[in-house]
């Protein structure tokens, strides 16, 4: 009799995408700034909270890395 393998439901992401580090930069995706260029969307980590969200350089606010472009 054959097992079927079971799949978790979430991919695996690499550390670096799970924990961003300070100092790094992100850019946000397009559709979550629109009609900004590449630059005007990219922001330095200032701080890595517990809950894997960030702040962000002269940006108020935390957030989720499902806003950031995959690198």
């Amino acid at each position: 009799m054959r097992m079927r393998k079971q799949r978790s439901g979430k991919p695996k992401l690499s550390q670096s995408r799970i924990l961003p580090s300070v100092g790094r930069s992100l850019t946000f995706r397009a559709e979550v700034m629109p009609g900004r260029d590449r630059a005007e969307r990219t922001f330095e980590v200032t701080r890595v909270l517990s809950n894997g969200r960030v702040e962000l350089a002269n940006l108020y606010g935390q957030h989720s890395l499902a806003e950031f472009e995959r690198t």
